[in-house]
């Protein structure tokens, strides 16, 4: 178990994120034409995963603003943009915001992804929700760099995520 804040108050998640320098867990999720989006889709490229509790909030819709512009200048690199969101609010979002560079993903179906990934919220007014989190996985799917955002209202270290890529 992990533990964050949401404006100050403790927040608790299910686990951990994978460690860096191990192999990332295989992940099925749902993208906004109700197909599966699978790690195993990206092989040979590396990828961002861009992790959030909800669009319908100003951090979270700034964060995949950013990696959006972020991810029209990288190679071999996909970002996936992670939450509980319906798939039909990501696409609402992404059509709206001229979203175009990353690839979206729910995981409304399940909490498999959570749970691997140890970003589940298990309670506070969030609860069931994904903690804000960035992993950044090479080519091999090995993890180079994670963050728990420790305070849910701030963006993530994007800077760092970037790097991890170099």
């Amino acid at each position: 178990m992990s533990q964050v804040t949401l404006k100050g108050s403790p927040v608790n998640t299910i686990g951990n994120l994978p460690v860096v320098g191990t192999k990332a867990p295989d992940f099925s999720l749902v993208g906004t034409n109700l197909s599966d989006v699978k790690n195993t889709d990206f092989q040979g490229k590396r990828l961002v995963l861009n992790i959030f509790p909800s669009l319908d909030t100003a951090t979270c819709a700034a964060s995949v603003r950013r990696f959006n512009v972020e991810a029209a200048k990288l190679t071999d690199t996909a970002v996936v943009c992670i939450s509980k969101d319906l798939p039909f609010a990501h696409g609402r979002f992404c059509a709206a915001e001229g979203i175009e560079n990353v690839v979206s993903a729910s995981e409304f179906r399940g909490n498999a992804f959570a749970k691997a990934y140890g970003v589940m919220i298990t309670d506070s007014p969030l609860q069931g929700l994904l903690a804000r989190a960035v992993v950044v996985l090479d080519k091999d799917g090995t993890v180079l760099h994670t963050q728990l955002v420790p305070e849910i209202t701030e963006e993530p270290d994007y800077q760092s995520a970037l790097d991890s890529l170099k």
